[in-house]
């Protein structure tokens, strides 16, 4: 029977790794915070498909995106999605879609739609990575707040959001 003795370095070395990989599997899924205008396009962007917004709701957060700080009255709005997965082809590059994951159904989306929350997303943060031909952007329990009165206030404030992120 023969011992095996592995040197110091290499059990310093080994134990990296496995710290490593352990940290990076954590981090996997991580919480992601944006807020202020970056916020305040995310929520826009995915309220327009949330059928758990009413059409008021969805107008007055149409609205503050499209500056009229007017739109809105003194209640804050929730905008909430269980998912949302975007594809871009980087080879048949007309190609991009997204999921739209909400507690009561889904949406998906082609073509400029799908862009629009795609680089939505680009600009919160949120990496795409590759995979065989597509870009891929997901994030899970996106949960937007958006308080029209502060909103109006011009102060930068009033929109924030958090969401999980696969990176």
């Amino acid at each position: 029977m023969t011992k095996r003795v592995l040197k110091a370095s290499t059990v310093v070395f080994l134990l990296t790794i496995l710290v490593t990989s352990l940290g990076q599997s954590a981090a996997s899924a991580a919480q992601a915070t944006t807020s202020g205008p970056t916020a305040l396009a995310v929520a826009a962007v995915v309220a327009q498909y949330s059928p758990l917004l009413s059409a008021y709701e969805k107008r007055t957060i149409a609205g503050l995106f499209d500056g009229n700080v007017k739109a809105g009255d003194k209640r804050k709005l929730s905008v909430t999605a269980e998912s949302l997965t975007c594809r871009i082809s980087n080879v048949a590059i007309a190609e991009r879609s997204c999921e739209l994951t909400f507690k009561k159904g889904k949406r998906s989306l082609k073509g400029r739609e799908a862009n629009e929350v795609y680089a939505t997303l680009a600009s919160a943060g949120v990496v795409a990575e590759g995979a065989a031909g597509s870009m891929i952007e997901g994030v899970t329990k996106l949960n937007c707040t958006l308080d029209p009165a502060v909103i109006k206030d011009n102060s930068g404030g009033g929109a924030d959001c958090s969401f999980g992120t696969d990176q």
